[in-house]
């Protein structure tokens, strides 16, 4: 009975440590229209394990370029900026990617981003491992419901 207990706890133990990792969820990106060659997207990342990490950069076969940016106050005018140093993923906790905050962009769209497709992006970290999510294209939120949203004042 005692070797039995200590095979499952064990057993526990290694698929604890097999699932603490880099999850994501609410993957999305805001529909561009022709002629637009960049686009936003937005997703929200947690980290499971018990030592940070960093989210530091992307790729997409729809875009010639992904950057992960952040917005700052330019003498009152928001812009956006590469986060050169990424995004910070502190241990056991969630970091969201959303609009007037860390996003990642698209630089050279290939083509429009239609609401109703999807895409893949891999996500690059400092110490994990990459993964490939699926970002589903949805159109802008309502006015009411945006904060700072790409073109309206905003200059990179």
């Amino acid at each position: 009975m005692k070797k039995l207990l200590t095979t499952l706890i064990i057993a526990g133990l290694c698929h604890s440590a097999a699932a603490a990792g880099i999850h994501t969820h609410d993957a999305w990106a805001r529909a561009t229209v022709e002629g637009m060659k960049m686009g936003g997207a937005f997703v929200v990342v947690h980290n499971e394990k018990n030592t940070a990490d960093t989210l530091t950069g992307a790729a997409s076969p729809v875009a010639e370029r992904v950057e992960i940016h952040t917005h700052i106050n330019d003498n009152g005018v928001m812009r956006m900026r590469q986060a050169k140093d990424g995004v910070a993923l502190p241990p056991k906790a969630s970091v969201a990617l959303k609009p007037g905050g860390y996003h990642i962009m698209f630089m050279g769209l290939k083509k429009p981003l239609t609401a109703g497709d999807k895409f893949p992006v891999t996500l690059k970290f400092k110490h994990d491992k990459p993964q490939t999510v699926t970002f589903e294209v949805k159109n802008a939120p309502a006015p009411a419901e945006q904060h700072h949203h790409h073109g309206e004042a905003h200059q990179h």
